[in-house]
């Protein structure tokens, strides 16, 4: 008789055997499909970071696919911008401040056919990007967001944190029927050709909700569950007023007052 601890050690292995194959398949394959990646990371004084985040990034990008990594810099007042440009990274000063206008700044200048996004703290895992990047083209889709709180890491968001983004998840899933369960990931990796599709009206921290709605309505889109990890550096969200905030947004888009 089989016991249950053996059924529970083949199932381990089956996964990571399965792994490997959606690896293989994105080394493999996806070069002969997409032929440049952009990385996109808004930043704003993470000098404590940006260089850990830039170093794992290459270490992990795919083989074979030719790929740049924007750092959209909104006036930082530390050492970001140097550190990142001696780790080879394209930087993009964006005076104008708002989490949404960085990453709009970042798709305009991106070159690659795929883009993918982090933020610049260590919080992603840029392991996840060679088998996302896979996924992507392997189900023939167009986005792909991520779903944190699947393997969220001790003290990698505060409990007020988690509230809020559950709030906000269950609000955006309730007003427009997306099976999303982490409205506020920022972590996607999507087709850059879908961007003249989406209407993406907001420059704040709402736009990562916003490009989640319109992905879910007007591309082929999934959820996908990564680990999250706690942050290097300094935490800049205000819980109480950017939370406010992106749940009144979810409102207006829905009514269509969003601008």
């Amino acid at each position: 008789m089989i016991g249950e601890g053996q059924i529970l050690g083949f199932r381990k292995v089956f996964f990571r055997l399965k792994k490997r194959e959606n690896l293989f398949y994105g080394v493999a394959h996806i070069r002969h499909r997409m032929r440049r990646l952009s990385v996109i990371i808004p930043t704003m004084n993470e000098e404590q970071s940006i260089g850990l985040v830039i170093d794992d990034i290459r270490k992990h990008l795919p083989p074979g696919i030719e790929s740049e990594i924007l750092i959209v810099d909104t006036d930082s007042k530390d050492r970001t911008r140097e550190i990142a440009a001696s780790k080879g990274a394209v930087v993009i000063d964006e005076p104008r401040r708002g989490y949404g206008r960085a990453y709009k700044t970042g798709f305009e200048n991106a070159s690659g056919d795929i883009i993918c996004t982090l933020d610049a703290d260590m919080t992603y895992p840029a392991d996840r990007i060679p088998d996302l990047i896979a996924l992507l083209d392997k189900e023939q889709l167009e986005f792909l967001t991520t779903n944190r709180f699947a393997q969220m890491e001790p003290g990698a968001m505060s409990a007020s944190h988690r509230i809020g983004n559950k709030l906000l998840s269950i609000v955006a899933r309730i007003l427009f029927r997306v099976k999303v369960k982490d409205s506020q990931s920022g972590m996607w990796v999507f087709r850059k050709d879908i961007l003249p599709r989406l209407d993406l009206t907001s420059d704040k921290m709402a736009l990562s909700e916003e490009i989640k709605i319109e992905a879910f309505r007007k591309a082929r889109a999934r959820e996908v569950p990564i680990r999250y990890s706690p942050r290097v550096g300094e935490v800049k969200l205000n819980t109480w007023d950017d939370g406010l905030q992106n749940l009144k947004f979810l409102f207006k888009k829905r009514f269509g007052r969003a601008k």
